[in-house]
């Protein structure tokens, strides 16, 4: 039985010792994490005497970032990142030698369908065809035969084909084993750029602020490979009027690339580095 100390006679001066003292978790990093949140939140309600009325509107925020979301919408994700945290810490536990990651984003399904290299993901051949075509080298330019693709990403019209009831549940969107030289290949359409949802808690806290719902048009990809660090990032086009006002904060100037012109369609050349699992843990 864990011997908490006393929870009466709490004042202002004494409530977050108290209340960081009557946790104990198993895991020092979590009790790490834990003790600066609980510090923090007090502090930041310290620091802004912070009112009933206004304790009560943000707790009920969180509770409708919760009642609007479900297994195709995350408004938890989106909120973090809105207020750039997601950004920040991609940033931050990034590791020397992989490429830039970006944001996940709220409209990650881990359900799309593998497909061959080479694939069309354009639903029934329809739209205007772009190549695109990587591979995923380690960072002395090594391949990594056999990584993991998983790539997702708009229709022409800006809508995932999770929002848009028109499109196939898995259109746009799939998983693809690199092959024996680290390669990867599809062909689709270029996505469009698109406005996160505000239609909810964080599209309040948007139009409240100001700010522009707008992305910019994109591919997202999540890659793995064993013995690797997963690499979480999007890719981005030059000339995209949303480049710099991205409303999550998630465009790195060397996620930007230029589409060419090949054989009278589009093409996207992609060079995706992970670092290995032990590399990224000693940084």
């Amino acid at each position: 039985m864990i011997n908490h100390p006393p929870a009466y006679d709490i004042n202002p001066g004494n409530v977050t010792e108290k209340v960081i003292a009557s946790f104990a978790m198993t895991s020092a990093r979590e009790q790490q994490l834990l003790t600066s949140l609980v510090s923090h939140l007090h502090g930041f309600a310290r620091e802004n005497r912070l009112t009933h009325e206004e304790w009560a509107k943000a707790v009920g925020f969180l509770f409708r970032c919760g009642e609007i979301s479900d297994e195709k919408r995350d408004e938890f994700m989106l909120l973090s990142d809105v207020l750039g945290l997601s950004s920040f810490v991609d940033m931050t536990d990034a590791p020397e030698g992989a490429t830039e990651g970006s944001v996940l984003g709220p409209f990650y399904a881990s359900d799309s369908p593998e497909r061959p290299v080479g694939a069309d993901l354009r639903p029934d051949g329809v739209g205007e065809p772009v190549l695109v075509q990587g591979r995923v080298l380690d960072p002395d330019g090594r391949p990594i035969p056999g990584a993991l693709i998983d790539m997702w990403q708009t229709a022409e019209n800006g809508l995932y084909a999770t929002q848009d009831q028109t499109l196939p549940d898995d259109a746009f969107r799939c998983k693809m084993r690199c092959d024996a030289e680290a390669g990867f290949s599809f062909v689709t359409v270029m996505p469009g750029p698109y406005k996160v949802p505000d239609d909810g808690p964080v599209g309040d806290l948007l139009h409240a602020g100001g700010r522009t719902a707008w992305r910019p048009a994109h591919f997202h990809f999540l890659i793995m490979a064993p013995g690797h660090r997963a690499l979480t990032t999007e890719i981005f086009f030059e000339g995209d009027p949303y480049l710099g006002t991205d409303a999550v904060f998630g465009v790195r100037r060397s996620l930007i690339v230029a589409p060419l012109q090949d054989q009278g369609r589009r093409r996207v050349d992609l060079v995706f580095r992970l670092v290995p699992a032990a590399l990224s843990e000693a940084a």
